[in-house]
């Protein structure tokens, strides 16, 4: 009797811890089952990365030729010259957010600074040429002449009142502040005291194994705080917008989360194109930093449908859409950046920079389908407030790059996001508007102060930026190879029942989509 009682207590504490699993599954799967889920060794994210890229009129093939056979090459080596090379920068800025908490200790982390005087040019740089007299100056005792010689000379009817009171003081301070920033839409370091300049080639954006929370935590903040959103998420597990809403949302706040979406989408193929594969390697001729090139499998984990909610597909053609919006503004600017000196001291130099600047720019003239930024913000008193919050969402995302832990990592954040945001700057600022007009009366001369529109760390991060973008669109080419040849090779051997065997093991082990880990 006791015997069949344990039996039946035992079947009953069975039966709950059964639906007790089940329930938590259930709970689970509300959060990450959101889509149907595809093979992982498919190409299904290069299947649906064709046709209409959205909010634009232009398409996903049309930019991949463009970029590959024409703007590609003439980019990267216009980038690798001296003017391009340096980045003036400052990495030692405390982060303005959060304490922070996470350093990464890795090699790889790590960069290489150069002193200012050994950037080519640095001495006749025409920055320290134009700059800025105070026109408080020009009443100083030392820039006056004397006047003790001069009998009708009375000090006391010639007294200036130079007083001002703090509060005047402070309300003045405010109003350069404000003028300062109408027109920039990210936070720059041109003028910072300890900003150092980098060689941006020994320095080459790769994966450094920055990750875990700190890391989680920068994404999170711009896509939950600083990004435009049409409703409170309800998957606490997905910090991005699901491409299903974006509809919901007007074309300004939809062009902000593509754009931050695309330069994300960008950063991450660059970490999977240049993967560390292995430390060490066997033979005298092995590189000493490790051997790095692409990880399909990183890539795949990153985009493919069936790890990210199927959004993978979404996020590469957001790619394509902040790279036109970067293109556009190029050309938007092109008349002035034709102009522009590049200067570096040397004059064989400095000529094929300008060379290699006017070709690229006359070959981005000819893309056919330009980013059409005057149809946004259009509508008076409410249009002007929503630029507002699209220049203030991006200028703390270019603030929260200062609380990345791995300073390699944060260098190349910083410059792409300052190139993006001079891009936003030359769009949406209104002081590029009346250029072309300005260039066909010929009356843009640089080397006039008041025609100096964009800093040279400004112009660095552009080019630069806009660089990677085209790089990550050549590497998508050669993602989309590799897998094609991997599935290729997988056909046979996973047919029938086997295949069925490795379709159940892709979806059943799907993870949550990664934030730059």
């Amino acid at each position: 009797m006791f015997m069949k009682l344990s039996k039946m207590v035992y079947k009953k504490y069975c039966v709950v811890l059964l639906i007790f699993a089940l329930a938590i599954v259930q709970a689970v799967g509300y959060d990450t089952e959101l889509f149907e889920t595809v093979a992982c060794d498919s190409t299904a994210c290069f299947d649906a990365l064709h046709g209409a890229l959205g909010d634009c009129s232009c398409n996903v093939d049309t930019i991949d030729y463009f970029n590959n056979v024409k703007i590609f090459p003439r980019i990267q080596s216009l980038v690798s010259k001296d003017y391009f090379r340096f980045y003036k920068v400052n990495l030692k800025k405390e982060c303005p957010f959060w304490a922070d908490d996470s350093r990464c200790a890795m090699k790889y982390c790590h960069i290489k600074t150069c002193s200012k005087e050994s950037v080519p040019g640095f001495e006749n740089d025409y920055e320290n040429e134009l700059e800025e007299e105070p026109p408080a100056l020009k009443y100083s005792q030392e820039a006056q002449t004397p006047c003790n010689s001069d009998a009708d000379h009375d000090p006391a009817l010639g007294y200036l009142n130079m007083t001002l009171s703090v509060a005047s003081q402070f309300e003045i301070a405010k109003w350069k502040a404000y003028d300062d920033s109408v027109g920039n839409f990210c936070d720059c370091d041109d003028k910072d005291a300890e900003a150092e300049y980098v060689d941006l080639s020994l320095n080459p954006e790769r994966y450094t194994g920055y990750k875990g929370t700190s890391a989680h935590r920068i994404w999170r903040s711009i896509y939950e705080e600083n990004c435009f959103r049409p409703k409170v998420n309800p998957y606490k597990s997905f910090p991005y917008v699901l491409s299903s809403d974006l509809g919901n949302m007007c074309l300004e706040k939809r062009v902000f989360y593509r754009a931050v979406s695309g330069l994300h989408t960008s950063i991450n193929i660059h970490l999977c194109s240049k993967y560390l594969l292995s430390e060490k390697k066997l033979g005298f001729a092995a590189p000493p930093e490790g051997e790095w090139g692409p990880n399909l499998a990183e890539f795949q984990r990153r985009f493919d449908p069936s790890q990210t909610f199927g959004e993978g597909p979404n996020w590469l053609k957001n790619l394509y859409f902040v790279y036109l919006l970067e293109m556009r503004a190029l050309a938007k600017a092109g008349p002035y950046l034709e102009r522009e000196d590049y200067f570096t001291g040397n004059p064989v130099e400095d000529e094929e920079t300008r060379d290699a600047i006017r070709n690229m720019l006359g070959v981005i003239y000819t893309f056919p389908d330009h980013f059409n930024e005057s149809s946004m913000f259009n509508g008076g008193s409410p249009a002007a407030k929503l630029k507002q919050e699209f220049r203030d969402h991006f200028w703390n995302i270019s603030r929260i790059m200062d609380c990345v832990g791995c300073d390699k990592c944060k260098l190349w954040g910083k410059l792409q996001t300052q190139g993006l945001g001079t891009a936003l700057k030359i769009l949406f600022s209104g002081q590029w508007d009346s250029f072309d007009e300005e260039a066909e009366k010929g009356r843009i001369v640089l080397r006039h102060k008041a025609h100096k529109r964009l800093q040279r760390t400004e112009i660095v991060a552009l080019f630069n930026a806009f660089a990677r973008l085209s790089n990550s669109i050549r590497e998508l080419e050669n993602f989309r190879n590799m897998l094609s040849s991997h599935t290729d090779g997988q056909k046979d051997v996973f047919s029938g029942a086997a295949g069925d065997i490795k379709r159940e093991r892709c979806t059943s082990g799907v993870s949550k989509p990664s934030l730059w880990s």
